[in-house]
């Protein structure tokens, strides 16, 4: 029976300690901890304790089960906590990471979350009850680093305590470790829209006859393009203005039908929208294929203002979430191909520094993508490249690739708009079954 000072009185039921060890094998070694780690003030255990709700979308899942399950995962990448602290010379302090594993609990309590009462604060009822001293498990040398107990609630909820060898770590670094088991813990989920990887009916342009061309946009041109579209647009960005420039164009050069859904991806490099940003350093794949999606006759009777408005909503909706969510989809939905129907795809490589390679004959004169329509499917997608003309303007070129018929069409709007004149569309343009 647990008692305390309070007038709170209830049961605890533990299970036997159990060691939870890193669901993989992980180095065998020895690990100096720093000079700021091994002082005399630190040789002591931190506890620390969490009180958790029921949660109705949790229905079904045993916290025990789910949190032993996270730790042996996240072990894996901070293995040192499944070690055991040694002592050198000098009385210096080194990590034996031995994969031994941390020290685990599961206990039942006869209590609600309710019975604590309104206000969750130290002091705690029964904290030895909820945090047990496994004898011979408290010392800082040879003993695990980390024991946790989960107490499973009546009501539902759970309560997670913790106890921590100071000398590993500090609350900072805790939290950390405790936000990667958090991590592993949840199961995937998609909690944004994701409309690029819709699953749309319908048939992609036929790329039997395709023609491809290169157009430059230096200074003049995108000048010429700002001043189509609202004050409070103009400052948007030269990709911005270029996609939603391109988008429009080939839409009605390809004269789909007004009644269904384009399509425009925007290729964004996500490493700045994660808090901290990825290393600078980092090499992988780290963009987002964020779409925006308009009717096409609405797309083709607006002004330029209206496509653009759609694209630069497109590349905000990019954030450290979505990207969460677009990694956890590709788990969920088995790695599906982003939609390519009644869809065009433009990329910004104008700062990928392709040109910048020096092999010791001076920079390239041009550096970038062979050619545009690149992918799973030809002609579906474009490069925005940075291009010096015979003027040595800098500028940018778009390689696009389309059927003869339609590269002429798309040609006509872009040197209408380019010459401040774009082509009024009126509802019922033609269309066909592109």
């Amino acid at each position: 029976m647990a008692t305390s000072s309070t007038s709170l009185v209830f049961k605890v039921h533990r299970h036997e300690p159990e060691l939870i060890a890193p669901a993989k094998p992980t180095p065998h070694e020895y690990k100096l901890l720093s000079d700021i780690d091994d002082q005399e003030g630190l040789r002591f255990q931190i506890p620390v304790i969490q009180f958790y709700k029921y949660n109705p979308s949790m229905q079904g899942k045993d916290p025990v089960r789910v949190i032993r399950e996270a730790l042996a995962q996240a072990l894996v990448f901070y293995y040192p906590f499944a070690g055991r602290l040694r002592e050198g010379a000098q009385r210096k302090l080194m990590v034996d990471c031995n994969g031994e594993g941390l020290m685990f609990i599961e206990a039942d309590a006869d209590v609600t979350l309710e019975q604590f009462g309104d206000v969750l604060q130290p002091p705690f009822p029964c904290l030895e009850e909820l945090l047990y001293d496994v004898p011979g498990s408290t010392g800082v040398l040879n003993c695990p680093v980390i024991l946790i107990q989960v107490t499973r609630l009546r009501c539902g909820g759970f309560i997670f305590a913790l106890r921590l060898n100071h000398t590993m770590s500090d609350a900072a670094g805790l939290a950390q470790f405790m936000s990667a088991v958090g991590e592993m813990a949840h199961p995937p989920r998609v909690t944004c829209k994701h409309r690029e990887y819709e699953e749309v009916e319908g048939t992609i342009v036929p790329y039997d006859d395709m023609v491809h061309r290169s157009f430059f946009f230096g200074p003049t041109e995108v000048s010429a393009l700002r001043k189509l579209v609202p004050k409070h647009l103009r400052k948007c960005s030269t990709f911005e203005l270029l996609t939603a420039c391109l988008w429009r164009c080939r839409t009605i050069a390809i004269q789909a039908n007004p009644e269904e859904e384009v399509r425009i991806i925007c290729i964004v490099n996500a490493r700045s929208r994660f808090n901290p940003p990825l290393p600078s350093g980092y090499y992988g794949n780290a963009f987002a294929f964020p779409v925006a999606v308009a009717q096409a006759g609405k797309l083709c009777q607006n002004p330029l203002g209206y496509s653009l408005e759609l694209v630069k909503q497109a590349k905000n909706d990019v954030t450290e979430e979505y990207m969460k969510s677009l990694a956890d989809l590709m788990v969920i939905k088995g790695r599906p191909h982003f939609t390519v129907i009644r869809s065009y795809l433009v990329s910004d490589v104008t700062r990928a520094g392709f040109d910048d390679a020096d092999f010791g004959w001076g920079k390239a004169v041009y550096g970038g993508p062979a050619k545009g329509g690149v992918g799973a499917i030809p002609g579906v997608a474009s490069f925005l490249i940075p291009f010096k003309n015979k003027k040595g303007e800098a500028g940018i070129v778009l390689p696009i690739t389309l059927p003869a018929r339609a590269m002429e069409i798309f040609v006509k709007e872009l040197d209408g708009m380019l010459k401040g004149k774009p082509i009024e569309r009126k509802p019922g343009f033609i269309s066909s079954s592109l």
